[in-house]
């Protein structure tokens, strides 16, 4: 069997040096270890099956374990290693791991204020640092900027600060972690969001008239499939192909979720990548939906729990549409662009690999 490009999160441990306000630090979930204890040589036996794989390094913050990820890089065949972090301990990283990483995602909200904020006071500072260290260090790979986007921030105000770091910027809505109905001004959060996804759409339309694509991933491989036609399932491709492996050896989905039964997919020890791919399709409310070939689904958490409710679900289903109604205006002018050699013809050809951006917020 001919597998697709398929994307293991690894989780190296559980733990975490933070405790963000939207997560709140190191999970303790019933029969999750905190650090791995499984034989490396079952991940070697089940990683070799396949040849295009990529492994994300991911916790937790999984450079808390370096010597787990060492002798993963050192002793696991695959195709590329990306590495999810918050930042704080990447001038640890020694140079041969370091240039190995095909991708770093790396945990920032936006400037000193906001990060801080969310993040504790000077994580904003020190994760600059160590981003400026490992550009010192030669680090030619793809340097992302993972935001979360909470009630203090300012998506367009947020992502331009970050681009001037970074070469691409992603972000995550934090509607996963937190109650809505709870949250006070929930309503006009989510209408500020919209108002600067449209500002952060005109940059994107003004950076193409000039021949350059503005790094914002929730854009770019979205307006690839609005061009092309092509349809695309979840973007992320948790439960289709991409898959997580948690401290104990399980597959799981999706990281964020473990305890949960839809997550289950199988053990390294008795599962094969060719076995487990294609296998938690997203359900209803989604496969309704008519903007699906684009979307994707959006989230397989958010699509099998439906934690927030349908009200809310819609609600924030909406903005992903509002979005794509924005971007596809675009496409008549890029087409032209690409036709007259202002753009590319694969301008949009991001990411080269599953480099464990989702995509849709």
């Amino acid at each position: 069997m001919d597998l697709t490009e398929m994307q293991y999160h690894v989780l190296t441990t559980e733990r975490c040096n933070l405790k963000c306000k939207y997560c709140g630090g190191t999970r303790n979930l019933p029969g999750v270890p905190l650090d791995i204890t499984y034989d490396i040589r079952h991940l070697i036996d089940f990683i070799s099956k396949d040849k295009e794989a990529v492994i994300g390094f991911y916790g937790g913050e999984p450079l808390l374990s370096m010597d787990r990820l060492e002798e993963i890089m050192d002793k696991v065949p695959v195709r590329a290693f990306t590495l999810q972090t918050n930042g704080t301990l990447l001038h640890e990283l020694k140079d041969p791991y370091l240039h190995k990483l095909h991708s770093i995602l790396v945990s920032l909200d936006g400037d000193s204020k906001i990060t801080d904020e969310s993040r504790g006071e000077g994580t904003y500072d020190m994760v600059m640092d160590n981003i400026k260290n490992i550009k010192e260090k030669g680090f030619k790979g793809d340097l992302i900027a993972r935001m979360a986007f909470s009630d203090e921030g300012d998506i367009h105000r947020d992502v331009t600060h970050l681009l001037r770091t970074f070469d691409h910027v992603h972000w995550q809505l934090d509607v996963f972690w937190t109650e809505l109905e709870n949250r006070e001004n929930v309503n006009s959060w989510i209408d500020r969001y919209d108002e600067g996804i449209r500002l952060l759409i005109e940059d994107f339309k003004n950076g193409m008239k000039k021949g350059s694509v503005i790094g914002i991933v929730p854009f770019i491989p979205v307006f690839r499939t609005l061009i092309t036609g092509e349809p695309h399932h979840i973007w992320c491709g948790s439960g289709m192909d991409s898959f997580t492996i948690m401290t104990s050896g399980s597959i799981e989905a999706c990281p964020i979720a473990p305890e949960l039964l839809y997550s289950n997919i199988g053990d390294i020890r008795t599962s094969t990548p060719g076995g487990i791919e294609n296998s938690r399709p997203v359900g209803t409310p989604c496969t309704e939906c008519d903007i699906l070939w684009v979307c994707g689904g959006r989230c397989l958490f958010a699509n099998q729990t439906m934690g927030w409710g349908r009200e809310w679900f819609d609600r924030i289903c909406l903005t992903t549409r509002r979005m794509i109604d924005g971007l596809k205006e675009l496409v008549p002018l890029a087409k032209e662009l690409m036709k007259d050699g202002t753009l590319k013809e694969d301008a949009f050809d991001y990411p080269e690999i599953n480099n464990g951006c989702e995509i849709i917020p």
